[in-house]
């Protein structure tokens, strides 16, 4: 039996690249703690499989050392407690998908002699960030009110993804890495990211977050988009503690989610109440804490009000066992995961000849029958 010849050390990076511990493999490899400590070689056959389990390609297991692998993008994350890590092979995968699926998109759509979008880079630091939140509100088309008319966070959600899809960007929300419910995405490394891109730029929200919070992270990213600037974001509690492009970005969110005005209005209404906080996230659709600070930012509260409803909340918060949820139906599940304008470009590049069915599946991540049957979900004929 041919064993390979490999660095142990390599295999150690893999398995720590995977996020998961040996424990976690002792019943598929029973020989992973040899090969790990250098006493026994893999054959061919065990490392493609380890490859596979650990998410790795399998020509890093042939390097003398293992790669230094960074983001690809900046990384705007401001979490307080957070060390410097190298990122997540979910998180990289991820990343990776939508670089891909944003540039396919930018070269369909400057073959077909498509407009660049204005909006994207418009704005500067220098600008005022609450009337670069106006900008985005008025050109997503949000009308004062919006969300109090709309009944729950999800469908609150939906509509503002449709939206600013509608401006021409590309919007993912998912909480897995493709379909793969086995590979979740850890709201404590990254809540999102924004790819920016004059002809196709894109928006990738961590669902694996709560509904409020996806919210948040949707216009926070928006407006990066807005001062082009792409990035990987992650942050707690709305207490910014990033450089001059998370705060813009999560001042210039917070005026496109809760408007000052709107808030102004609302305010004389609520403030006696026993939860005026909550009162507020469900009348805008964001978290308690978004609404907090809010109220803080525009001195209807004080500092200390602001930090101790801030360490109640989330004292709180952190008793509560999660509740899981039911996945919802495969797919209209694929509408956030894919993206349905990035779905119907594909689909219409498929059936118009312009690419293989094999190049559709590859990437939607749909393949065969599924993809054929998210087709017809969406409402288009098979050839």
């Amino acid at each position: 039996m041919d064993r390979v010849a490999i660095h142990s050390d390599i295999l150690c990076w893999a398995l720590e690249r995977s996020g998961k511990t040996p424990a976690a493999f002792a019943k598929k490899f029973p020989k992973l703690e040899a090969w790990l400590s250098g006493a026994l070689l893999p054959t061919f056959g065990q490392l493609e499989a380890f490859a596979k389990a650990t998410y790795t390609p399998i020509g890093f297991f042939f390097l003398p050392e293992p790669p230094d692998e960074s983001l690809p993008i900046p990384d705007f994350r401001t979490f307080s407690n957070m060390s410097v890590e190298r990122p997540s092979a979910n998180l990289l995968d991820t990343l990776y998908t939508m670089q891909r699926r944003r540039d396919w998109l930018r070269e369909v759509l400057i073959e077909e002699d498509a407009s660049p979008l204005d909006f994207v880079g418009s704005a500067r630091l220098s600008d005022p960030p609450e009337s670069i939140g106006r900008e985005m509100r008025r050109m997503v088309g949000l009308e004062d009110g919006w969300a109090a008319e709309v009944r729950t966070w999800t469908s609150a959600v939906g509509e503002l993804r449709r939206a600013i899809e509608e401006l021409g960007v590309l919007v993912v929300i998912n909480g897995v890495v493709g379909n793969n419910t086995s590979r979740k995405l850890d709201v404590h490394e990254f809540r999102g990211f924004a790819l920016c891109d004059a002809y196709a730029p894109a928006i990738f929200v961590n669902g694996a977050d709560f509904e409020s919070a996806k919210m948040f992270t949707l216009a926070h990213e928006l407006a990066h988009l807005w001062i082009g600037e792409e990035g990987v974001s992650g942050f707690e509690g709305i207490v910014v503690a990033g450089n001059a492009v998370e705060k813009f970005c999560d001042k210039a969110a917070a005026e496109f989610l809760v408007p000052a005005q709107e808030l102004h209005g609302v305010w004389s209404k609520v403030k006696h109440k026993e939860s005026p906080f909550q009162a507020i996230a469900h009348q805008f659709k964001v978290s308690p804490i978004v609404a907090a600070r809010r109220a803080w930012d525009l001195r209807l509260i004080g500092r200390e009000h602001f930090f101790t409803f801030y360490k109640d909340y989330t004292a709180a918060e952190h008793q509560k066992k999660s509740v899981k949820k039911g996945g919802g139906d495969f797919y209209s599940n694929q509408n956030t995961r894919v993206g349905m304008r990035f779905a119907s470009e594909v689909i219409r590049a498929a059936k118009e000849g312009r690419i293989q069915y094999r190049e559709a599946y590859s990437l939607t991540g749909l393949y065969g029958n599924t993809f054929k049957n998210y087709v017809q979900h969406l409402g288009f004929d098979m050839l």
